[in-house]
């Protein structure tokens, strides 16, 4: 159900046109820091690919992907959900040694986003990136050295913002505390995923959960995970407590991507088996692939979080529901 929350006494920091100017300085600052902090080259992606190639993800594998049919070529196309597959295959096809990596501006529809609310959209735009790593580096390590290398991309990020709008007050932590979901589970058996994450996040200000997709010991997962992408074992969630809405927000999805027992134990798991023809894993259980970390970083949410406002339709133009827009209207939100 959509909702929408009004902080009391809201009042953007930032005017239309700041804001507007701000979003840029933003993009730019941060991309040029993601790149460097993981040795990134940045590259054009697809807006769309074709179903048989397996390249689109179904996220949590409910998803429908919007699709529309080509005269031209006698077939169909996706929008893509994310680039997670055809990043990798990329990486390989551009023939990148390891160590480095790619990074682009991935544009999707997700047409079936539960609901609308401050920080859901059915517009996602984020840096999508990815790096060759070796057999070595497919460790907790690796991990969570991406993590704070990122991290440190956005502290900069927010510090120089900061800088050119002594305005804004937002502090956030210089470290991430790293937690797995069964410690998360263990911690708060008796709340929900989601709310274990907010009482988390409320008390560590910048947290990262470690392994969503497999079941828990109770039976139930953290959070929904396509099998062909992440290691289970090893990929998580980066998120940061937003004051402003009282709640947790997610930045980041990432992990190491699955080599091939990784791919065939997931597909088994998760009843997708069918996947198997698919060209793109097809290549990858086949040993093909290189072996890589990537994610996808919101550019939306990370706009959203460093320039204090209250909702994601404030840094990005999106299409939303009648009582959204009037509330946001009748609060003085403004929406783009």
């Amino acid at each position: 159900m959509n909702s929408l929350h009004i902080p009391p006494g809201y009042t953007p920091v930032l005017d239309l046109y700041e804001t507007q100017r701000a979003i840029g300085q933003l993009k730019r600052s941060f991309e040029d820091g993601l790149a460097a902090a993981l040795n990134l080259c940045r590259v054009t992606c697809p807006l769309f690919v074709v179903p048989q190639s397996g390249l689109n993800d179904d996220l949590s594998g409910n998803e429908r992907a919007v699709d529309f049919a080509i005269p031209a070529t006698g077939g169909e196309a996706q929008i893509v959900h994310s680039l997670a597959k055809w990043k990798r295959m990329a990486l390989h096809k551009y023939g990148f040694p390891a160590g480095q990596g790619l990074y682009t501006d991935m544009n999707a529809i997700r047409r079936d986003e539960p609901a609308l609310d401050n920080l859901h959209s059915i517009y996602v735009d984020q840096w999508d990136w990815e790096k060759i790593i070796t057999r070595d580096e497919r460790s907790i390590e690796t991990l969570k050295a991406a993590v704070n290398a990122i991290h440190g991309a956005i502290l900069g990020t927010h510090d120089y913002i900061k800088s050119v709008y002594p305005k804004l007050t937002l502090t956030l932590p210089r470290e991430v505390t790293f937690v797995t979901a069964q410690e998360l589970e263990d911690i708060y058996p008796d709340l929900t995923p989601e709310a274990r994450e907010d009482e988390y996040a409320r008390i560590h200000g910048a947290i990262f959960i470690i392994g969503i997709g497999g079941k828990l010991k109770s039976g139930s997962r953290h959070g929904g995970r396509s099998p062909d992408y992440d290691d289970w074992t090893l990929n998580g969630d980066l998120i940061y407590w937003n004051g402003l809405l009282g709640r947790a927000m997610e930045l980041q999805s990432m992990g190491i991507r699955v080599d091939p027992p990784a791919l065939d134990r997931q597909l088994t798991l998760s009843g997708a088996d069918g996947r198997r023809a698919l060209d793109y894993h097809k290549t990858l259980l086949a040993g093909e692939l290189p072996l890589t970390i990537g994610g996808g970083i919101g550019q939306s949410r990370l706009c959203m979080l460093l320039l204090e406002k209250a909702h994601i339709g404030e840094v990005q133009v999106s299409v939303w529901d009648e009582a959204t827009a009037a509330g946001c209207a009748a609060a003085g939100i403004p929406l783009l």
